[in-house]
């Protein structure tokens, strides 16, 4: 019975984001922009930045080029991995500002369910527009130079789904504790405003001052971008061998683009990095799923 309720509730959660135009397009739309603008107005900012670390070195434009795509869609990715979810969990907002929460509080349905249902709703939500912006991505990789295996492929799509159940985990339990439609909607464009420079999506972390590099190691979003950066342009990176560039100085462009990170000079290893944003995504789910079943013991006077 349960499984069956939560069918049901999933599909009628997606039915109300997909139905709202307003709120589904914008979050279609949106990273598709963001890779215009990114390709438009920073892919020569990063062209010029490769270019600097590998100054002596006579390197092909297709290089750069391939490598800044790997740098721009990793980038992109990171960031609305996580923005997106907050657009998506808009949907258990409006049913707590329209008294909707209230009705499946006193009803036979357990607070678990009702809460499950809103994560993976939202879940799916952020997926299906994760994945449109990864495939247009992967086709602006393709036109700029394909240097990627079928694991970073792979990887990629795996990176992008933690992301998203991190993103998704931290939306809800954020969004559990907004009451009003302005709400969510300030603290989506707080979010998408700042998270990129917090994730090491727009920057790299080596162009920052070291106290503020340290203490971005501390967000959990910082692994998930350096893991995208890792499987986007390592790729290319690798490559730079065939350009005449010596392997230590390809192991400097991996790490001043975030492709390797350290914590207070501490090599980070990649299985590390999954596990941070792993947990971390564990621990919101579970503090979320907490709250909303300590909520649903208080049951609300059905309304007359």
């Amino acid at each position: 019975m349960k499984h069956i309720q939560l069918r049901s509730l999933i599909a009628r959660d997606l039915k109300l984001f997909f139905r709202d135009k307003g709120v589904f397009f914008p979050s279609l739309i949106s990273p598709l922009i963001l890779l215009f603008l990114f390709i438009a107005f920073l892919g020569n900012v990063y062209r010029d930045s490769i270019r600097s670390v590998l100054e002596g070195f006579s390197v092909s434009d297709a290089f750069v080029e391939s490598v800044a795509a790997g740098w721009l869609l990793s980038s992109l990715l990171a960031v609305c991995a996580v923005t997106v979810s907050f657009t998506a969990n808009t949907v258990m907002v409006q049913d707590r500002v329209g008294g909707q929460l209230d009705d499946f509080t006193v009803s036979p349905v357990s607070s678990a369910t009702v809460s499950l249902a809103y994560f993976l709703s939202a879940f799916l939500a952020t997926a299906i527009v994760c994945f449109v912006a990864l495939g247009a991505g992967m086709i602006y990789i393709a036109v700029a130079g394909w240097h990627l295996s079928a694991a970073d492929v792979f990887l990629t799509i795996a990176d992008t789904l933690l992301l998203i159940f991190f993103g998704t985990a931290f939306s809800s339990l954020v969004c559990h504790f907004i009451r009003s439609q302005g709400g969510v909607t300030a603290v989506q464009a707080t979010v998408s405003a700042a998270y990129g420079f917090l994730c090491g999506a727009y920057m790299p972390l080596n162009n920052l001052t070291p106290w503020l590099k340290n203490l971005l190691m501390f967000l959990p979003g910082t692994y998930g971008t350096g893991l995208l950066h890792l499987h986007l342009m390592g790729g290319a990176i690798g490559a730079s061998a065939a350009e005449g560039v010596p392997s230590a100085v390809a192991e400097g462009l991996m790490s001043g683009f975030d492709c390797t990170l350290d914590f207070f000079g501490n090599a980070v290893p990649v299985w590390a990095s999954y596990l941070v944003l792993a947990l971390s995504g564990l621990l919101f789910l579970t503090l979320y799923v907490v709250l909303r079943l300590l909520r649903g013991k208080i049951r609300p006077k059905r309304r007359g």
